[in-house]
Parts: structure tokens; sequence; C-alpha cells
């Protein structure tokens, strides 16, 4: 069996390791077909200090596979069956598992390709538990970005900022995996979307995306941009995942009560915040993590009626390295996807 194994920092080795045996009962075992690479990745390859795990590790976090064998007990899968696979691995028995929020699991044992083995292998088995059917007409390319991209955006979206239909968003970096999902999650529901781009390509391609306005923000201020085009009043909705250097340009370019969500901050982790402009203003500042089991299912179904996810490259399981390069200089528009 193939498996991508990290051995060092960004030195990825293509091994043979056995096979996995027959799943124990509760499991599943999975032929993986597809996998999208995500930041988290870059993050693990390059040896971020907080991940705390055992090299050589295999790699891969977001992956969708076909069901070979069932173990005893499973009930909702046979072999055949197309599944996405949630990557955390939570407990089930927590007081967060069980009302549905897995992300909030008080017992997780780490994430898979980051903190312990992955997905970046021919098969391995895993409890039926963390498997997410796949709906017919769905291609394994489109499935694989639903574990992690689309899910974390379903859940942003609408369990976090509670996005309405004939809203305002403001989401930002239009070319990355969440964001271009974003753009489309937000338009099939009938909002009003100003995107964020940094060079005209990746504008263009925006708009070519639905966007209804975008902003080249390397010679553009995107705040005063944005209350041009809202003619002062300001978003209802901010989807932030950049960090400190969109930080406050995010909160002025809201309205009174306005919502800003956010998962990310590959742009710096610390921000000075106005206070006053917090609480006069009566924002909403929501943090969201990941997304529970239920919001794969939700993407799922979002994805089964048309709304797809962006694909900007296709790499060989041999390959991986060039997928996480071509994701580190941000030259991506879209999601980077290995096949196997």
């Amino acid at each position: 069996m193939r498996a991508l194994q990290l051995v060092s920092d960004r030195q990825l080795d293509l091994v043979d390791l056995p096979a996995p045996e027959a799943p124990a009962p509760g499991e599943v075992q999975v032929s993986i077909k597809a996998l999208a690479l995500n930041h988290i990745d870059v993050w693990g390859w390059r040896g971020m200090a907080f991940a705390k795990r055992k090299m050589p590790l295999i790699v891969g976090a977001e992956a969708v596979g076909e069901v070979t064998a069932i173990g005893e007990g499973v009930t909702r899968f046979k072999p055949g069956s197309k599944v996405a696979m949630y990557g955390a691995l939570t407990c089930g028995q927590c007081r967060m598992c069980k009302s549905g929020r897995d992300n909030l699991c008080e017992e997780v044992a780490g994430v898979m390709g980051f903190h312990v083995d992955g997905f970046a292998r021919d098969q391995l088995n895993i409890k039926e538990r963390l498997c997410v059917p796949i709906p017919d007409g769905i291609d394994w390319v489109d499935a694989a970005t639903a574990p992690v991209t689309f899910s974390t955006v379903e859940h942003m979206l609408f369990d976090n900022a509670k996005l309405e239909p004939g809203e305002t968003i403001l989401v930002h970096a239009a070319g990355s995996g969440i964001g271009t999902v974003a753009i489309r999650m937000a338009k099939e529901i009938g909002c009003t979307v100003i995107t964020t781009a940094g060079d005209d390509e990746k504008c263009a391609k925006a708009l070519a995306l639905g966007a209804d306005h975008v902003i080249n923000y390397k010679t553009d201020r995107f705040e005063h941009e944005v209350r041009k085009i809202t003619k002062k009043k300001g978003v209802d909705v901010v989807f932030e995942h950049v960090g400190a250097e969109t930080w406050n340009g995010s909160l002025l370019s809201m309205r009174p009560g306005a919502r800003l969500v956010t998962c990310g901050s590959t742009s710096g982790v610390s921000v000075n915040m106005n206070l006053m402009q917090l609480f006069q203003r009566q924002y909403r500042i929501i943090g969201s993590f990941g997304a529970p089991i239920r919001a794969i299912a939700d993407g799922l179904t979002r994805m089964a009626r048309g709304v797809k996810p962006v694909i900007d490259s296709q790499f060989a399981l041999e390959d991986f390295a060039k997928g996480l390069e071509r994701l580190e200089t941000r030259r991506v528009f879209g999601k980077v996807v290995i096949t196997f």
C-alpha cells in the first residue's frame, strides 16, 4: 500500500506500507480516491511548532473514498458506498459530541494529517461515525473539498453568521479555497457579494464566479471601496480569515449590528481593536473553528444541487509537494486536489 509520509520539515517520502487489516467492529475500510489540500497541510509540511506529533507522519487532512469492507455492527454503509471522512478524531461520547458540536469535542485525539496519520494512502480503516455519504452525481474531485472546505464555509455562514437571503457580505481572499466557496454559497441564496483579491487576474475570475463587486486590495483600500459600494451603510456580514492585515478594515466595513465571522489568521494572530467601535456599533464577532460532522452533509447537499467548488489544479499522489508549493505561493484560485 502506498503512503505519503512527512519525515522531516518539507521532506515527503512515498513509501510502501502493509495494507490495513480487516476493519474492527464499528469501522469501515476505505479506498482513498482524492485529497484536497488546505493551509493546515502547508503548516504541517513547514513544521509548525504547535503541532505535537511523531514522525514519520502520513499527511493529508481532507479526503473522500469508496468503502471496500465493513466491520461488525456497521449499518450505514456497504462495500461500494462513497464517503467523505471527518478528519478530527473526536470521542463521540462527550456532551459536545452528543449534542452535534463535534468540532468542540472535549477529548479529541488530534487532526488527521497534522497530529496523527492522515489520508494520503491507498487504504485506511476509520470509524463509521466519522463518515458521511456522498450523494449521487458528485465526482471524486469535487467531493474531496467537502470534509474541510465546504463544511467550514457552511458552518461559518449559516451556523454562526446566520447569513440571510438579500444581505450584503464581504468575502476576503476571493481566490482561496474557502473564499471561492463562500462566494458561491452566498450567491446561491441571493446575497450581494463584495470580495477582495490581490491582482487583476483574480479579480476577473471572482467576477466570473458570480461576485457582484471585486476590490483589488493591492491598489485600493478595501474598506473605503466597501463604504462607496454600500453608500456608507456597510455590509451585514464579513467573512474573515486573513487576520491582522484586514481586521480593522473589516470592522470599518460593517454596518451597525453587523456580524463578523472568522476562521483564520494567516497574516498574523494579534490585532489592536477599538472597543468603543465594537460596542457602540453593536458588532457581533464570532470565532468559527472547523465544523461539526453535520456540516459536511449539509455542504454535500448544497454541492449536489449545483454549488460546485472551484478546482485550481490537480496532482498525482507522488506530486503532493508540488501542490503544497503552489498553495504556499498563493498562486491558486480555488482548490488544489490530489487524485489517486
